[in-house]
């Protein structure tokens, strides 16, 4: 398969935004040092429209328009000193860089990017792949690349300081309403991040967020083990969840929900493949959106950072031995502690500790739902996405996160990032989840 890029064109506001350079100031929680990652994923979208439209110039007039609006995508983020927190530089005249490619065969002959990890090496291709160590840091970098079917894959390299997986939408489902022939947007941005979500005066910490996280100025949560990290993904049907889910409720009385079931289960497979001690701490990291949390709630425009990150720690061989339905009641009930109290305790500890390395520690499993963010509604005039492929290796603190995804079928997708030395035994966990359907639920061990 060969990817042939043509151009990179930089892509301004139709109109200037501004008339004089100036700086804005992100939030606490933009600037959380989990944060500081670069959010890789794709979009497909296949020609079943039959649009004669060039994607490329559509996507393209698209953003120029949106831009106005969204001008802050093309400043430049920068660390501010002394403190090393990012802010973002906006001149006269900047833009978006925007690659365009084309490759001559159709989507159906990777068959439509449906399993990245087998396709893993061409769609590395297929979304920009920024330095992370640069000093100046674009905040997004699009590719558009066509195929020979005439439909594309739109590819977003996001850094996640500018905005979370909602507020990317809000931008994306902007250009798509621009792109379909709207004059103006459903709804309006709103940046204003350090007044909605700034420290109090004086800040104090009244939740007891230190028992979740870490200070260590030397420690880097990206830098992983070393070993090679390869993603492998799983069909999940909603059958066998249901069983799953059924069954928990038999043992303990308790409802669970899907990502807290799977999640628990997941969470498990990947602590037996590693082989973690019995005695070590591991870690469930996840987001929560606090956009109706925080009092007063956020403006329905705002598209900065909105979740803050969640944790659950327990001892490696709880999580490997107890019952299934203990480790999900953990996560369930790590749920109680999203309050205004713990977001505004979460945002004052940034600015009282920022400075020593704040993070969730080491062992750390992040897992994020990607099936309600509406990735998948945007549509840009070739009808919504056939898929929607997360590239990132990073994210929530971990080297190795787990995303559940929309499937086909009455089925969810789950695609896992795991050390290349654990991966066969973490698949013969995963098939227990299969098994599960019969009876056969960890061939007779308590889940």
């Amino acid at each position: 398969m060969h990817l042939i890029i043509q151009e990179t064109a930089v892509l301004r506001p139709f109109k200037p935004p501004f008339d004089h350079d100036h700086l804005l100031s992100l939030s606490h929680i933009d600037t959380d040092r989990n944060l500081l990652v670069t959010l890789r994923y794709l979009r497909v979208y296949s020609n079943t429209l039959h649009q004669q439209a060039d994607p490329f110039r559509a996507l393209s007039a698209a953003l120029s328009a949106a831009l106005f609006h969204y001008y802050p995508f093309a400043g430049t983020l920068k660390r501010r000193l002394p403190d090393g927190r990012l802010e973002l530089h906006c001149r006269v005249g900047d833009g978006v860089p925007v690659v365009s490619a084309v490759v001559n065969s159709p989507l159906s002959s990777v068959n439509y990017l449906d399993d990245v990890g087998v396709e893993e090496k061409f769609a590395e291709q297929l979304v920009p792949d920024p330095d992370p160590d640069e000093d100046s840091i674009r905040p997004i970098i699009l590719q558009v690349t066509r195929f020979s079917c005439g439909g594309f894959v739109l590819g977003a390299a996001v850094h996640h300081a500018i905005c979370d997986g909602l507020g990317a939408t809000l931008f994306f489902n902007a250009m798509a309403e621009l792109a379909r022939g709207s004059d103006q947007m459903t709804v309006d941005p709103i940046w204003e991040r350090s007044t909605l979500l700034g420290p109090r005066n004086p800040p104090r910490v009244e939740f007891p967020i230190h028992e979740f996280l870490s200070l260590d100025k030397d420690f880097f949560p990206y830098e992983g083990s070393g070993k090679r990290v390869i993603k492998d993904c799983f069909s999940v049907k909603e059958e066998w969840l249901d069983q799953l889910k059924g069954l928990l409720f038999k043992q303990s009385g308790l409802k669970f929900t899907t990502f807290e079931a799977l999640g628990a289960f997941i969470w498990r497979a990947r602590t037996r493949a590693s082989k973690v001690p019995g005695d070590e701490k591991v870690t469930f990291a996840y987001s929560i959106n606090i956009r109706k949390i925080v009092n007063p709630p956020l403006p329905a425009g705002y598209w900065g950072n909105g979740c803050v990150p969640m944790y659950v720690h327990l001892k490696a061989a709880e999580v490997a031995e107890q019952p299934i339905w203990r480790t999900a009641d953990s996560i369930k009930k790590s749920k109680h502690n999203a309050t205004n109290e713990y977001v505004s305790s979460f945002i004052d500890f940034q600015e009282l500790h920022y400075e020593k390395g704040i993070s969730g520690g080491r062992r750390v499993s992040g897992f994020t739902d990607w099936r309600h963010l509406g990735h998948s509604t945007v549509d840009f005039g070739w009808g919504g996405p056939m898929a929607v492929v997360p590239l990132s290796r990073h994210l929530l603190g971990s080297a190795e996160p787990c995303f559940f995804l929309p499937g086909k079928e009455q089925r969810i997708k789950v695609l896992v990032q795991l050390e290349e030395d654990v991966v066969s035994v973490f698949r013969q966990e995963m098939d227990e989840l299969e098994k599960g359907k019969n009876g056969l639920f960890f061939s007779g061990s308590a889940i």
